[in-house]
């Protein structure tokens, strides 16, 4: 129903702040109270209509005053939420922003209710929250001109894993023994946030998420293989354990690098315009970072995992540069060396797996390992398919991504962590004798015959060779290489080895020359 003005014309009207209230009477009102209209000289009706145009100018300012403080607030950015997992024994930024250009914020958590205060700045507010070792469930308190509070907070570790399709799959795509995983997916202290998938031409503070609790309904909808990473944490740690998601399908490493760290240099400048442009994911450097990483780069974890690899296949050769470039520049971002754990793409068919483009992304991947510390490298030639880019056996990388995180970062001792990794090589006649790492208590093949070793002369033509385990080294010679002098081990797209260590663990691909890198 519409009511005409008049029907409210002899009501009083209230202008307030929470300090002062004004209340201007209708005319009736102002009789009553001796306030009636006196005739007046020029001079006066002048000197009053001054007034109360001062008047209205201030009471247009309470009014202002009184909206602003209605409709004041105080807000979080999206990772930290109710069910989030806070890193333990440590010092946790807790940030935001106010409507309020300069206000006090106090911060506190119920594990101690130790308040910590800092002043918003323009808007904006941060400090830092120290933690107490793993534990919960508690609350998390922030209190200034309002007050909010984030319900089911625990305390232990958390993770980040990304990459692409092979990280973003879920149980729902494929997986093996799928109904049984999710079925038994109820795991209270692990907890999921699935970063919603956007881009930007800028660094954003906000993107799209919230925690959730790890059911049956949340593990079918979240990363499988990041998923089986942090059971096993779990399993092994015993401390709530929180996992972030942030993938995309289809990504090559230049989108999840700052644009400038790739376009300041000549070589991944280059290398970059030979990524494929397609509608459904993106191809432009940093785009993903700037709106799926740094938005959370302020949020305290313990390390990230990482399974990518397979679109950087049409610029192979600046991975070796463009993986450990992301790496560093991560770690730069958060003010801390993170452990980072990665997988090297499976063998896959593609358009000829004979062909080397995957072979050299893998090789990329085994170099940074070699080369960056603090990494750590899970390899997949044994649990890949050649016609399945998404290999369905998720249950197995994630484990393996545990064993370099239980045994790098959380110090266990008693278990392998790592296949054999190529060491060095000895030239002894016509024969080349290979020695390894991860292999002290000696190698083993599945199958008759060792697969996938090849040797060549100073002619650099490559021979399949005849291969032999000796204790914890392989022993090479082809009667095609009288004098041989460099090895490839796997080192083709499709490549189905089966070296392995006495553990259970299969070796990498590797190779000795670089002679296709000058």
């Amino acid at each position: 129903m519409k009511y005409p003005l008049a029907k409210f014309s002899n009501l009083p009207i209230i202008i307030g702040t929470k300090m002062t209230t004004w209340i201007l009477h209708p005319p009736e009102r102002r009789s009553r109270a001796g306030l009636t209209d006196k005739k007046l000289s020029a001079e006066q009706a002048s000197n009053k209509y001054k007034q109360m145009k001062n008047r209205k100018k201030l009471l247009g300012l309470l009014l202002l005053l009184s909206v602003a403080n209605t409709y004041a607030e105080i807000w979080l950015p999206s990772i930290l939420s109710d069910n989030m997992v806070l890193q333990q024994d440590s010092n946790v930024t807790i940030w935001g922003w106010t409507t309020s250009t300069s206000e006090d914020i106090t911060v506190y958590g119920t594990w101690n209710n130790e308040k910590v205060t800092t002043k918003a700045f323009q808007g904006s507010w941060s400090l830092q929250l120290p933690t107490p070792k793993a534990g919960g469930t508690y609350s998390l308190i922030v209190e200034g001109h309002e007050k909010l509070e984030l319900t089911n907070v625990l305390i232990g570790e958390v993770w980040l894993g990304s990459g692409q399709s092979n990280m973003q799959w879920t149980p729902k795509n494929g997986l093996e023994n799928v109904d049984e995983e999710i079925k038994n997916a109820n795991y209270p202290e692990i907890r999921f946030f699935q970063v919603a998938q956007q881009v930007s031409e800028h660094p954003q503070d906000q993107l799209k998420g919230k925690w959730e609790v790890c059911t049956a309904e949340t593990m079918e909808k979240f990363s499988s293989v990041a998923y089986f990473f942090g059971r096993e944490l779990y399993k092994n740690l015993s401390v709530p354990v929180g996992l972030i998601n942030s993938s995309w399908g289809g990504t090559p490493v230049e989108v999840w690098l700052k644009k400038e760290l790739i376009t300041k240099d000549a070589e991944l400048a280059e290398a970059s315009k030979k990524l494929n442009e397609v509608a459904w994911w993106p191809s432009n450097p940093g785009l993903t970072y700037n709106a799926m990483i740094h938005p959370i780069t302020k949020f305290n974890i313990a390390g990230c995992i990482w399974y990518q690899g397979e679109s950087n296949r049409v610029n192979p050769i600046s991975y070796y540069k463009s993986f450990p470039l992301m790496i560093k520049s991560w770690r730069e971002e958060w003010g801390k060396d993170l452990p980072f754990y990665f997988v090297q793409i499976a063998p896959y068919k593609y358009d000829d797996p004979k062909g080397t483009d995957a072979a050299h992304v893998r090789d990329a991947q085994l170099h940074t390992m070699n080369n960056l510390a603090n990494t750590g490298m899970v390899v997949t030639n044994d649990i890949g398919n050649l016609e399945n880019i998404h290999p369905i056996n998720k249950q197995d990388v994630g484990q393996r991504l545990a064993l370099w995180a239980l045994a790098k970062t959380y110090g266990k001792k008693g278990f392998e962590y790592s296949g054999p990794i190529f060491r060095s090589k000895e030239v002894k006649n016509k024969k080349i004798v290979l020695s390894f790492d991860y292999a002290d208590k000696g190698l083993m093949q599945k199958g008759k015959e060792l697969r996938e070793f090849y040797v060549a002369g100073e002619d650099r033509v490559f021979y399949p060779a005849k291969a032999k385990i000796d204790r914890n080294t392989v022993i090479l010679s082809s009667s095609k290489v009288k004098h041989p002098v460099e090895v490839r081990f796997a080192f083709t797209n499709g490549a189905l080895p089966n070296l392995y260590n006495s553990e259970g663990l299969p070796a990498s691909a590797f190779r000795t020359d670089d002679w296709d890198l000058k």
